[in-house]
């Protein structure tokens, strides 16, 4: 189990991992290289992702996992739209 302190610093980490992710996906999109940013978009939501997972003291390291809590969570709950959990499924 991860302290409160260091939680905060992973979360930090993550989304600054998310944020950098991403904007090499619109350098790569720039270049047309489309494969490998979608592959860079799908990480970018991971991280960000996890990001979330961590702020409410969930801990996983498997995709599918993650991906089911965020469903389980937040869109069979209606918190997010029901598309924001198909885009990440079918990113994945």
């Amino acid at each position: 189990m991860i302290n409160d302190d260091d939680r905060d610093s992973l979360i930090k980490y993550r989304l600054s991992q998310a944020s950098n992710t991403i904007d090499l996906a619109r350098f790569l999109i720039l270049s047309d290289k489309l494969t490998v940013a979608v592959n860079r978009i799908y990480y970018g939501m991971y991280y960000a992702l996890s990001a979330l997972a961590l702020k409410h003291k969930y801990e996983t390291s498997k995709h599918a996992q993650l991906i089911g809590w965020f469903n389980k969570e937040f869109v069979s709950t209606k918190l997010v739209d029901v598309k924001f959990g198909k885009i990440l499924r079918n990113a994945y």
